[in-house]
């Protein structure tokens, strides 16, 4: 697995690293064993975006305001280390400067220090929480997270469905910028994602990749790879892109009404699809419909387990989820399992040593959080989480036999009991 500039834990940035492949770097899964269930425990917390592991037993909290971009005024981040079992805080950050709203991302780099982007702020932590240097982004926009190439350069752009994407490369020590920003051709929804020392973006159209050059120390477009999944449809925008097995993997129809709930949030008439692009050949690809319903979308990334070639896709404006099996030799899809009426929209979890996979399940009551096996889409154990709303951020595994949900304004410890 690439992404050898994050350090050496089992889930040190948001999707477990800059592939995004969802799975812990290292640990084992859950294992859930007959006459086994799953406990909970949780806290209230301002806006939880995401956690991420440092050393055993480290585990940081993002959180942000949000009630101040109502009014127009900026908004805040806040780092915190916190207990792994009681979810109390330990110690944390001062409030951190932002700007515009969205959830931003965090990371912990090799060289041992915590790195968030939020708003438009990029800010270098200690492992105390205490800051060591704050960058203010170029363009007055919020910037949705970054990712660490393989070199330790810090990558980031501005979140647009209006104006181009600006990229900005940043040095892990000043986060100053090591060259000059490099403008999209088109605007960007989705979070970057990367592969050793190559950029993916997946722009409101078409997705396109930018590899490091050593010789010129900037980021250099590559002409030859390049994919309009949007041709003449009228899809909307794709989110993060899934690097795995050769492919990249993403979802369209991207565009949508979430407030609390991405049921029914979906505002284009057609399905949502899940897309394939070689990695080798941008001209190998592949465009299906998911559940094939009318108003599809989603908010996140699907999953490809390589070790089975499974791949996971859903709806989440049609409460919809589907897994197939991918034949690498000849790329087909085939239907695997799937599952209606079930809430799911959040980045999800795959243990590929025990075969599960965790993701949401948004019902009446509120969200649960639900273990399945991965080959059938038989379930495991679920346990409510106690969140009002239906999340579509970011998880994250923990360090035993546990993992760590997070909904918004509920954070939750989930366990093996």
């Amino acid at each position: 697995m690439s992404s050898s500039a994050y350090l050496n834990s089992p889930w040190p940035g948001e999707d477990g690293g800059p592939q995004r492949l969802q799975i812990p770097r290292s640990g084992s899964g859950l294992a859930l064993q007959p006459g086994e269930t799953l406990g909970c425990v949780t806290r209230n917390t301002l806006m939880s975006t995401m956690t991420v592991l440092g050393a055993p037993g480290e585990v940081y909290l993002l959180t942000h305001s949000a009630l101040r971009a109502n009014i127009g005024l900026p908004t805040t981040s806040c780092v915190e280390l916190i207990d792994p079992l009681t979810l109390q805080t330990r110690c944390k950050s001062p409030r951190l400067k932002g700007g515009p709203m969205w959830p931003g991302g965090m990371a912990i780099h090799r060289n041992g220090d915590l790195y968030v982007v939020y708003g438009r702020y990029a800010h270098r932590l200690n492992r105390a929480c205490e800051p060591l240097a704050s960058r203010q982004l170029p363009v007055n926009l919020p910037y949705n997270s970054f990712v660490i190439l393989d070199n330790g350069l810090l990558v980031t752009k501005n979140l647009s469905d209006s104006v181009p994407a600006r990229i900005s490369v940043l040095d892990p020590h000043t986060l100053e910028p090591v060259c000059a920003d490099i403008e999209c051709p088109e605007p960007s929804i989705a979070r970057l994602s990367s592969s050793g020392n190559t950029l993916y973006v997946v722009g409101v159209r078409s997705i396109m990749r930018y590899h490091w050059s050593d010789s010129s120390q900037t980021l250099q477009r590559d002409p030859d790879w390049h994919c309009d999944y949007i041709g003449d449809s009228s899809q909307t925008y794709g989110w993060d892109v899934v690097l795995e097995g050769g492919h990249a993997w993403f979802m369209d129809n991207g565009k949508h009404r979430y407030v609390t709930r991405m049921i029914g949030a979906g505002v284009n008439p057609t399905a949502n699809r899940l897309i394939r692009v070689a990695l080798d050949d941008a001209r190998n690809r592949e465009i299906l419909p998911i559940s094939g319903l009318r108003g599809g979308s989603v908010t996140n990334p699907p999953l490809h387990d390589f070790q089975r070639q499974i791949v996971v896709a859903y709806d989440s404006a049609n409460s919809y989820l589907r897994a197939w099996r991918f034949n690498p030799q000849s790329h087909a899809l085939t239907p695997l399992w799937d599952k209606h009426a079930f809430g799911c929209a959040s980045h999800m979890i795959s243990y590929p040593d025990s075969g599960e996979l965790v993701v949401n399940d948004y019902r009446k009551r509120g969200e649960e959080v639900v273990v399945l096996n991965i080959e059938n889409g038989a379930e495991l154990a679920r346990v409510r989480s106690g969140g009002l709303t239906q999340g579509v951020v970011f998880p994250s595994s923990g360090w035993n036999r546990d993992l760590y949900w997070s909904s918004m304004g509920r954070l939750a410890r989930i366990f093996v009991q």
